[in-house]
């Protein structure tokens, strides 16, 4: 069995099957029972078996478990700020001394306000979904209205998200024992940069 990496939030499960086809131990935990039986049916489809849990993603029992861990999918950061630290050190208590935790997120500052669009329309399929954003200055938020209009009715509903700065977000990951040691602006390892369109921050834990 390769090395046991934690997935979380895992959403439909999309990036764990595909590690555990290449012989990783995965354990997938999301809070979306939705979600969850999606990916134990792909899964399943796909003869990969990975630990899959229903949990809030702060609500990690495990000590020292994991070899590694990751975060991605813009899935960080809807939580108030002692949420989200809550978070970071679940994640560090999972994972052993020495091991690495990758953060997806490109819904940090130096990503996300310089391309800034007030409003943005969507087309999926039979449904126009309509983003009118607002940027929080005093609450460090990204303040989104979703409208989803299929056959002339509306569905509204609104999210919120922190957005970092990358010193910001170092320092949580820091108070969590999770040491930040490389931070890239794309999958291909492009340096993180201002502008870049989303920040893949790598850190260590530090001590046990």
């Amino acid at each position: 069995m390769g090395a046991k990496v934690l997935d979380v939030p895992c959403g439909n499960g999309r990036l764990s099957i595909e590690l555990g086809a290449f012989g990783f131990a995965l354990t997938g935990v999301d809070i979306a029972s939705e979600f969850l039986a999606e990916a134990k049916r792909k899964s399943h489809e796909r003869s990969v078996a990975i630990d899959w849990r229903n949990s809030e993603m702060r609500a990690l029992p495990w000590m020292n478990e994991f070899d590694g861990a990751f975060c991605f999918g813009n899935s960080f950061g809807y939580l108030d700020d002692a949420g989200n630290a809550e978070f970071l050190h679940a994640v560090a208590r999972t994972i052993k001394p020495g091991a690495r935790f990758i953060l997806d997120a490109p819904a940090i500052a130096e990503c996300l306000l310089p391309h800034l669009l007030e409003k943005r329309t969507i087309q999926l399929g039979d449904i126009t979904a309509t983003i009118d954003t607002r940027y929080d200055h005093e609450q460090g938020r990204m303040v989104n209205d979703f409208t989803f209009t299929r056959d002339g009715i509306d569905d509204k509903r609104p999210s919120s998200q922190r957005i970092y700065t990358y010193r910001e977000l170092t320092e949580l990951l820091r108070a969590a024992g999770l040491e930040p040691v490389a931070a890239y602006g794309s999958l291909s390892g492009e340096e993180f940069k201002l502008g870049a369109q989303r920040l893949l921050l790598v850190s260590e834990k530090t001590s046990n």
